[in-house]
């Protein structure tokens, strides 16, 4: 088709509406729900403008973009509220637009009462591919969309330069990561920096950021990692004009089983309930006067209703304030507890972790942050807590990490994994436990010393770290060049292979071209005797405990370590399963 026809065939799609919205799921990563969808235009099926990209270019070169942009956005709401679709809709403007005659002030709010939709679940989605200053636009015509109570995203953060300067400027509430610094991103550390760094300024001006682009498992797991909440990509959803997205299964299991996992591995509140008399809403403000003098250390006393739900607190200070007053006993001391209640306490299911709870803490209004913690199982009281005991456990906490800590990598050390293989015993969990160890370690600290050899300890460390999955496994330093991750996920052999591959590769730095020339080093052994060592290289042992033979973790210890010895008999980088007396290879030498 000729570009005439081309321009004719615009033309059409212009005057006849010719246009196919189609929708992309954006999930919330931590849970697997949808956060939104957003629009997508396709031209007539089976011809050269049916893609986007020829679509819009054509419509730039004939000066009518804006007018296939109001097009777009029309059929998008509509499809949109026909569909009764989840979350937000994200809708593509040029800023271009936004400063257009073409652009009438309150259209699509117009457009929005029409369909029923509200405002806020609509954002305003403006590429930094179409700079924000275009034409010397105004902030104000940003401004005004903000002012109608839509949301602003800058879409493809980081294809132009002006990203971050666009960023200040506009300061929207929504930040999409460009697909550049996705792809590939659980290989390449310096993408994974860059995103790390995102996040971090997203965070501290409380802005949500979005990753675009996911098209791999390995992808997602990364992100998931670093801590990226919100995310689309063809591996969660292509876009289509017949959506029917759910919850991500995938993400949703996942969530529950990090949720799990904390539950598991962190304090609860529970720790601190201390067990407290509480009345009854019917209680007259009299017995609060008795029991405030029965115990005096009382700085609250919990209100609850006749199903045991706590309703409020009444609060020593107050109530004194309040009965000191001419007349006051007199007063009040026949009326209802309810008379006096302050409902500004905090209320916390007896699972939570003291780390949520600390959160909520800080998270309450200043002028109202009070020091009780209202503790219910199931919604019914059970007990109290104090800010002083939650500050106090914290900190023993953090020391008795500190303490059970590997100083060089920081990762647990043996009395976390010990812990950890113990409940997995205990809750009957099929895991596996990979037991790592460098060859030749020995050597290679007396011929380049110990600086260097803490620092190959360094790079296996933050290797596990980098490949291992955070979701269900658990990786830990026992010592020196020996580490330990249990593995709860199925995909155990792919991650040991990829940590083999990643060290094979990174080791190279710490020799001279002379000494991957010879591929290795000749020193001294312990008789005083020249040998030749070779390069660095990796053994992985994995053992597979049979929670019906084994029946604690030093069982499982004196097994893992049978594995590590059959693999590093085999010499090189390389992996092996040791099942009872037999050892299944499952990688040759790297």
């Amino acid at each position: 088709m000729s570009k005439t026809d081309d321009a004719a065939l615009l033309e059409d799609i212009l005057k006849n509406g010719l246009i196919t919205p189609y929708f992309q799921p954006i999930y919330n990563l931590s849970n697997g729900k949808i956060y939104g969808h957003e629009a997508l235009s396709r031209g007539p099926k089976n011809t050269t403008l049916f893609s986007p990209d020829p679509l819009f270019s054509l419509a730039t070169q004939e000066e009518k973009l804006h007018k296939l942009e109001l097009l777009c956005r029309e059929k998008a709401l509509s499809k949109f509220s026909t569909l009764s679709l989840k979350g937000r809709l994200f809708l593509n403007v040029s800023a271009s637009l936004l400063g257009s005659p073409d652009h009438q002030s309150g259209m699509t709010l117009s457009i929005l009462n029409e369909l029923g939709l509200n405002q806020k679940d609509i954002v305003i989605e403006l590429s930094e591919q179409h700079p924000y200053d275009h034409n010397g636009l105004p902030r104000s015509s940003v401004d005004h969309y903000r002012k109608m109570g839509f949301q602003v995203a800058i879409d493809d953060l980081g294809v132009g330069y002006s990203g971050l300067q666009l960023w200040s400027e506009l300061q929207p509430d929504i930040v999409k990561i460009d697909k550049h610094f996705i792809k590939n991103i659980d290989t390449d550390e310096i993408k994974r920096e860059f995103v790390r760094s995102i996040l971090t300024i997203a965070q501290r001006l409380n802005c949500k950021l979005i990753a675009e682009g996911i098209e791999t498992k390995q992808e997602l797991d990364q992100l998931i990692e670093i801590g990226v909440k919100l995310g689309q990509g063809y591996y969660l959803g292509r876009p289509t004009d017949t959506p029917n997205f759910s919850t991500n299964t995938y993400l949703e299991k996942q969530g529950q089983r990090r949720e799990q996992f904390q539950v598991d591995h962190s304090e609860t509140v529970q720790t601190l309930c201390r067990p407290t008399t509480a009345l009854y809403e019917t209680s007259l403000l009299g017995d609060v006067s008795e029991y405030f003098k029965t115990h005096k250390d009382l700085a609250a006393i919990p209100v609850i209703d006749q199903s045991g739900a706590p309703i409020g607190v009444v609060r020593r200070n107050q109530f004194h304030e309040t009965l000191s007053t001419p007349y006051g006993r007199a007063l009040y001391e026949h009326k209802p507890v309810t008379h006096m209640l302050s409902d500004d306490m905090l209320i916390v299911e007896s699972n939570t972790s003291l780390s949520d709870v600390s959160t909520l803490m800080t998270d309450q209004d200043t002028d109202i942050l009070n020091n009780e913690i209202i503790v219910v199982r199931d919604g019914k009281f059970i007990g109290t807590g104090h800010l002083r005991d939650l500050l106090k456990r914290i900190t023993e906490l953090k020391i008795q990490t500190a303490t059970y800590s590997n100083p060089l990598t920081l990762l647990p050390g043996n009395v976390p994994i010990h812990n950890e293989v113990s409940r997995r015993l205990s809750a009957k969990e099929e895991f596996h436990v990979a037991y790592f160890d460098l060859n030749d370690f020995k050597p290679f600290n007396d011929f380049f010393g110990y600086s260097k050899g803490d620092a190959v300890i360094q790079l296996l460390g933050s290797l596990i770290k980098d490949v291992v999955s955070p979701v269900n496994n658990f990786i830990g330093h026992i010592g020196g060049d020996d580490f330990v991750v249990i593995f709860g996920e199925q995909n155990w052999k792919q991650q040991c292979e990829q940590i083999l591959s990643a060290f094979a590769q990174k080791i190279t730095i710490f020799y001279s071209e002379d000494n991957l020339k010879e591929n290795g080093v000749w020193t001294k052994n312990r008789k005083g005797e020249m040998a030749f060592h070779d390069i660095l290289s990796l053994a992985i042992g994995v053992f597979k405990p049979d929670v019906t033979e084994c029946k604690n973790q030093h069982q499982v210890a004196e097994k893992a370590a049978k594995a590590k010895k059959l693999a590093k008999d085999k010499g090189g980088n390389c992996v092996y399963l040791h099942i009872s007396s037999k050892d299944l290879p499952y990688k040759s030498a790297i």
